[in-house]
């Protein structure tokens, strides 16, 4: 099971010490919302869901402290288009 590190601005995978996968963030709107940047894997962990995972983990701790997501990376915003079932609730609204 792959377990990402967290820092502020950041969930991130280190591998041997070089980060191999990570997904960045700005807290906006007065701190209530996750504004999503980013999301960058190494080659050689592309097609395994690993971008989806990351996504997975900042949305599940952004509903834990009752935050929303503003998806500014284009992988999050296809995600919350393709998945609304899934995002909808928890995309910001401006």
């Amino acid at each position: 099971m792959m377990e990402f590190q967290h820092e502020n601005g950041r969930y991130f995978l280190e591998k041997n010490g070089k980060v191999i996968a990570q997904i960045t963030y700005t807290v906006i709107n007065e701190g209530q919302t996750y504004s999503i940047n980013s999301i960058v894997v190494d080659p050689s962990l592309r097609g395994q869901g690993v971008a989806k995972k990351l996504l997975d983990t900042i949305v599940a701790d952004a509903r834990a402290k009752n935050m929303t997501i503003k998806p500014v990376c284009p992988y999050v915003k296809e995600a919350f288009l393709r998945y609304p079932d899934t995002y909808q609730e928890i995309e910001y609204k401006s």
